[in-house]
Order: structure tokens, then sequence, then C-alpha cells
């Protein structure tokens, strides 16, 4: 069965370090003679699927998608837009008018902030409403940065838009269309494997290693990706090319990585970040992207 796609389905995120700046680099990357023929595509770290939905709308042959995540609240979202995406959008749209009501009222607009933030972090809320105030928060928050303490509490201040989109109820329907019949996982990244299949590409975007101590915004969970997780993934890797499975990789320029998969291709690619305490240090910066280039004819790319 073919996924179905929608032309018009994009990311319904904003989300640091996105990764449609790098779509590019990493088109040029991709084993041709696995995505000329039908292909599986699993990406175990979806975050906003920017690669996701770039894959959907542009590669015909594409025979199955998964996708994986370990962020329980980002997976649910998924879920809702996929089975009930015009509950969704009446919520979404509720909780729009509202905060743009109180747009003259800088006060009542924090206070409704930090109220459905509260409210999120109970979990208490019917699958719904958690995915609507999930987007909400995402659309309302600094620079859509997703970050939550050691209790998995969102943290995350108000942003300081004007009248943000808080409900694209036409890109949302489309979305759901896309992912009629893509696998939606949530748990650990090595769960992947067992829906591998002849002829599979991999693209991993994991929580990037930090460049410096004070430039970390990867609590992505509750639980640290940390040193000892990046090199779980790297063992991952490899087995993965053990068995002829394509894949690439995307993380910070940092020379941990060149030791850790100098093995496989590695090259340095621009990318425009603008998630940075300090002014100075946003700006264009150079990150890698890694592959194993697994059955390429003496790794002819595109």
């Amino acid at each position: 069965m073919r996924v179905m796609t929608n032309k018009n389905a994009k990311p319904f995120l904003k989300w640091a370090g996105g990764k449609t700046q790098l779509i590019c680099d990493i088109e040029k990357s991709l084993p041709k003679e696995i995505t000329k023929s039908n292909f599986t595509y699993i990406e175990p770290f979806v975050g906003s699927g920017a690669v996701l939905f770039w894959i959907l709308n542009n590669f015909p042959n594409l025979k199955k998608a998964v996708i994986n995540d370990i962020n329980e609240d980002l997976i649910n979202t998924y879920k809702t837009i996929a089975e009930k995406p015009k509950e969704l959008i009446s919520i979404l749209e509720v909780l729009q008018d509202e905060f743009h009501s109180l747009e003259e009222n800088e006060d009542l607009k924090k206070s409704y902030y930090y109220q459905k933030r509260g409210l999120f972090n109970l979990r208490k809320e019917e699958r719904s409403v958690q995915a609507a105030l999930f987007i909400f928060l995402n659309r309302t928050c600094f620079n859509g940065l997703y970050r939550v303490n050691r209790k998995n509490e969102f943290n995350v201040p108000m942003g300081s838009y004007k009248k943000p989109t808080i409900c694209d109820g036409e890109n949302i329907l489309a979305v759901s269309k896309a992912f009629q019949n893509i696998e939606i996982l949530c748990g650990d990244f090595e769960q992947t494997l067992s829906y591998a299949k002849e002829n599979t590409l991999f693209y991993f975007d994991p929580p990037y290693k930090p460049l410096n101590e004070t430039s970390s915004f990867n609590s992505y969970s509750k639980d640290e990706f940390n040193d000892d997780e990046q090199i779980r993934l790297r063992n991952f890797c490899s087995k993965l090319d053990d068995l002829n499975h394509a894949w690439l990789l995307s993380n910070s320029n940092l020379n941990f990585f060149d030791a850790l998969y100098s093995e496989f291709s590695i090259q340095r690619v621009e990318a425009k970040r603008s998630i940075n305490s300090n002014p100075e240090k946003r700006g264009i910066l150079k990150e890698l992207l890694i592959t194993n280039n697994i059955n390429i004819n003496e790794k002819t790319l595109y």
C-alpha cells in the first residue's frame, strides 16, 4: 500500500533546530538506487518532521514511512492529527480566538499563556485537548523551543509574537491525510529496527550534543541524551550498516563525532540557528551530516 501524500502538507510546529534548511544537503546525500525504487523511510527522532514532509511530498516511490520519538506529548499530537483532526481544529480555534482577544492587555495575555502551560503540565486532559495545548504552547512560546525539566514540565516562557497562527486548519487536514498510512511510534530509537525491510533508508536527527556548557537546549525529555546515548546511537548505526540499511545522521560540529563516526562519511554543512542567549552566537553555523553510503556504487551521490 502506497503512502498517501498531499503536496500542501507541511510541518505544523515551529521547532528549534528544524532541518528545512538542510534539505538540499540531505538530498545530495541520498542513495540514488534506494530512493529511485520502492523504499521504506524510517525517522527515529522525528521532531517537527521537516525531512519527513519533504520525503512524503517528493518521493512517489515511497512504500512505507515509520516515525518515532521518545517525546510522548509530541507523538500524542501526531496521532491526534492522524485520528481526530477536526476535533483538534475546533479546540485550537477556541484557543486562538481567546489568545488573540487579549492582544491589547499584555498582563492578561501572559496570565493566559502560563495558565495553559500549567494545565498542559498536569497532563490530565483528554488526548485531543493535550494535543491542542501542545500546539498552542509551541506557537506562542519563545522561538518554538521545546524544553522540559527533570519533572517533565514544559518550562519555556511566552514569546513576543503579536497574533501568532495557532490554528492552521487547512494544513492539519492535509497532514492528517498524509498520515493515514504512516506508522507512528513512541519510544526508544532502537525499536525502529524491527520495521526495517529490504531497501530501507533511516534519517537520524537526535538531540544535538551542545557546543559548550552554556549552549545546551537539548533538554528535550526528562532523560538527558548524553554522551553515552550518542555512543549507543553510533553503535546502532553500525548495526544498521552491518545489516545493509542506508542511513544519514545530523549533529553538531564537534570533534567528538569525527572520532565516533570515523569509519563513515562525514561532511560539514551550513545551517542558520537562532537559539542562543548570546546574540553574537546566533547565525550561520557548521553542522555535521554523516552517512554510511550503503549500497552506493563507488559512493555515487545525486
